[in-house]
């Protein structure tokens, strides 16, 4: 068994799954929204759940979001790592804290369980210099400013389904693929013979496509003016962060189900919130489809992706002139591509065999 704790901003998600490195079998997933001190929830909360398993637990698997230049595929996790992670936290505030928290958590009630980190960016890491180079000053780039990328893990899951698919349905080679994740945050990725070669979120999760809260890309001009017009570095931070995207379009809320219900019965806010969304997502995937060189699959995936029918067929009326493209609806499963990716690289013979990556 593999013990997986994906631990975000907001929320904490935990499974345990039977895995190999080609699939994963959960036993039980549980999720709730973070709430008080993390230690004294998951103490709470997930210890009671795992008191009767651990002897059959062989290692445990933790999403952090981002690895910066350093940390490029799954990490075991040693006392210097850990140190080497903490350094980063700068670069995800939000989330990679508590995941770094939740990880020393578990060192304490299992220390001699192999742990390993999974990063959102390590799918990314290999981005061609055109795509992951911003057309900043030398000594700007030198401080690792570039493009990251992230959502990574669900964007592998969905490549490895996509190619599923296409073989399932007797097609040959590697389909040219845009896995879009769309949900609360919301990105997508180009993916050619399994590789990310571009993506629309960057230096942060901030940049591309519209989210819930997020802005996604707004012209750095417009921000810089409303810092010269007295906006503090605060406010703008809050403002990007947690009340644009569909929040702040509707000006009622940033969840898609309750826009969608308010849009039909003629919410002007939420119909302006949807049709500036669609509008972003397909530029945005005329741009992946450019990046490619055209494009055989489209994978909608995430809360949204997955789940809106009425999303499926509007991209597919208003995309037609993509040509012929096989287009699939993915449910998101991060916590099943950590558990393959754990098994991949630790051996599951001898889970402690496994080296520090990176």
């Amino acid at each position: 068994m593999l013990l997986v704790l994906n631990v975000g901003s907001s929320s904490l998600k935990a499974a345990l799954l039977e895995a190999d490195p080609t699939q994963a079998v959960p036993l039980w997933q549980i999720g709730a929204d973070r709430d008080g001190p993390l230690q004294e929830q998951l103490n709470g909360w997930l210890a009671p759940r795992l008191s009767e398993q651990w002897p059959q637990i062989s290692a445990a698997g933790h999403r952090l979001v981002h690895g910066g230049e350093r940390f490029t595929a799954p990490t075991r996790l040693e006392p210097a790592v850990l140190e080497e992670l903490a350094a980063l936290s700068d670069l995800a505030p939000l989330h990679n804290p508590p995941a770094l928290e939740a990880i020393q958590w578990l060192r304490r009630q299992r220390p001699q369980l192999p742990q390993w980190a999974c990063f959102d960016t390590a799918f990314h890491a290999n981005l061609p210099p055109e795509a992951s180079t911003y057309a900043l000053p030398a000594a700007w780039r030198a401080g690792g400013h570039r493009r990251y990328g992230f959502h990574g893990l669900n964007h592998q899951h969905v490549s490895e389904v996509a190619l599923q698919h296409w073989q399932a349905a007797g097609r040959s080679g590697t389909p040219r693929l845009i896995s879009a994740h769309l949900g609360a945050g919301c990105s997508l990725a180009a993916v050619r013979n399994g590789r990310s070669i571009d993506t629309t979120m960057g230096f942060t999760p901030l940049e591309g496509l519209v989210m819930a809260s997020r802005s996604g890309s707004v012209d750095p001009g417009l921000l810089l003016h409303l810092l010269h017009k007295g906006m503090s570095l605060e406010q703008l931070e809050d403002g990007l962060n947690r009340r644009s995207g569909l929040l702040g379009l509707s000006g009622l809320s940033g969840d898609w189900r309750e826009l969608r219900a308010a849009a039909a019965e003629g919410h002007a806010g939420a119909q302006l919130a949807l049709a500036v969304f669609l509008h972003r997502l397909q530029q945005e995937i005329g741009a992946m489809a450019a990046s490619l060189g055209g494009v055989d699959q489209i994978a909608l995936s995430g809360g949204v992706g997955a789940n809106d029918n009425q999303l499926l067929q509007d991209l597919q009326e208003q995309l037609h002139w993509l040509g012929p493209v096989h287009w699939l609806q993915v449910p998101a499963d991060e916590e099943g591509m950590i558990a393959r990716l754990v098994c991949r690289v630790s051996g599951r013979a001898d889970p402690a065999s496994g080296a520090a990556g990176g």
